[in-house]
C-alpha cells in the first residue's frame, strides 16, 4: 500500500481546536498518511493536557492559599 504524504498544514486543525481537532484530522489522515495522522492525534492530547492544567493549577494553588486570608479567619464580629 502506497503512503500519501499529506500537507503539514493538517496540524493547524489539532492546534486550533485540540483534542477534537485531533481527532478530525486522525479520522480523515489515517488511510492516506497514519504516521502524520497519529501525530495529528497525539497533538490534540498533549495541548489538550496543558489546557486542562493551565486551568486547573491556578485554581489549585487558589484554593491552598484561601485558609489564610483574614476573612476566613475572622469570627465576623463588628
Amino acid at each position: 500500500m502506497e503512503v500519501k504524504r499529506k500537507s503539514a498544514w493538517w496540524l493547524l486543525l489539532p492546534m486550533t481546536f485540540n483534542f477534537i481537532g485531533g481527532i478530525i484530522a486522525y479520522f480523515i489522515l489515517r488511510d492516506d498518511d497514519p504516521k502524520r495522522a497519529k501525530s495529528c492525534l497525539w497533538l490534540g492530547i498533549v495541548l489538550s493536557l496543558i489546557g486542562i492544567a493551565f486551568l486547573l493549577i491556578p485554581i489549585i494553588i487558589g484554593i491552598s492559599l484561601m485558609p489564610n486570608y483574614k476573612m476566613f479567619n475572622s469570627d465576623f464580629s463588628f
